[in-house]
């Protein structure tokens, strides 16, 4: 018997679990990462790892920033996880866990260390011995979220990764050559990302526009209205 969950399954728990609507821009935010991290977790060589956890956390962030009412972010963020089957907790802890280590060091350091050539770094053997596993295994199933998890460690240590492309890609190349990883994919994963990010900030700037064109519109209609009424309650007084 097949008891392995279908997209159908997923989005049903999603929406069990987070009741209310989505704003509009972020739907199809949402909608894709749903759907991306049930296909992720249902593969038979899945394996839950904390790369991938900051992976999932930094995208959700960057993509759902500036969402309104906070408390509803937080309730999607925790449907996207529960709906997988896993818990969202974990997924915060490990994230904030990979980002503590990252203040830690320097750019070089960093890199060396996601390399497996530092290992200096105290209470990190748990992590660079899954990195170890991960660059072992053929089996390894890479995903564009664990790309994504790898590169925010990069660029917590080093912001100008986002804007000099060719540094970007020489720091991407070492990580793929250490880790086995396939480079051409991780490359197309990161600039994607990184596009769609950018995207999604002018789609932010485009709808607050129009959110303040049309409050704008509303406090003048507002005004002519009273306008109206006092030169109305003028002319009664005179009369």
């Amino acid at each position: 018997m097949n008891n392995i969950r279908t997209v159908s399954d997923t989005k049903k728990a999603f929406y069990n679990f987070h009741t209310r609507p989505i704003n509009s821009i972020y739907n199809r935010v949402v909608e894709e990462l749903l759907v991306e991290m049930h296909l992720i977790s249902v593969n038979t060589n899945y394996s839950y790892n904390p790369f991938y956890a900051l992976g999932v956390v930094t995208a959700f962030d960057r993509f759902m920033q500036g969402y309104s009412p906070e408390q509803d972010k937080i309730s999607i963020f925790n449907a996207l996880i529960q709906a997988q089957e896993e818990d969202p907790n974990k997924y915060r802890t490990d994230a904030k866990g990979l980002e503590d280590v990252a203040l830690q060091m320097s750019a070089s350091d960093m890199l060396s260390w996601i390399c497996l050539s530092n290992n200096n770094i105290d209470n990190t053997q748990h992590l660079q011995d899954c990195l170890r596993g991960i660059s072992e295994d053929s089996k390894f199933r890479y995903s564009r979220l664990f790309g994504i998890g790898l590169f925010t460690l990069l660029e917590i240590v080093d912001t100008e990764l986002i804007k000099e492309q060719e540094k970007r890609t020489e720091a991407l190349k070492k990580v793929c050559q250490a880790l086995n990883l396939l480079e051409e994919k991780l490359l197309k994963d990161i600039d994607l990302y990184l596009s769609n990010l950018e995207r999604m900030v002018q789609a932010r700037s485009a709808m607050e526009d129009t959110l303040a064109a049309s409050k704008k519109k509303r406090e003048q209609r507002s005004l002519e209205k009273d306008k109206i009424s006092t030169t109305n309650n003028t002319s009664e007084d005179s009369e």
